[in-house]
């Protein structure tokens, strides 16, 4: 099934957890707060995620200590 992610940055920490995991979909702005970067998806949570990133992206939801990271199996917006 199609995931869709978008980080919330009202309540990102910056810790570098998400980047960790998901490097691929993970990346943090000029602000340093993460945000969805994957295939120029600017974090408006529009871009499929490929399956093969799935596990990571859902590891990096997890592991977020804010719950900043929300995954969606419809996009966002």
């Amino acid at each position: 099934m199609a995931k869709f992610s978008i980080v919330n940055k009202e309540e990102c920490i910056a810790c570098g957890a998400c980047s960790g995991i998901a490097p691929d979909i993970f990346e943090y702005d000029d602000d340093g707060y993460a945000q969805n970067i994957y295939k120029s998806d600017n974090n408006t949570g529009t871009a499929e995620i490929a399956s093969d990133l799935t596990d990571d992206l859902l590891e990096a939801m997890e592991g977020c200590p804010t719950e900043a990271i929300k995954v969606s199996d419809r996009p966002f917006g």
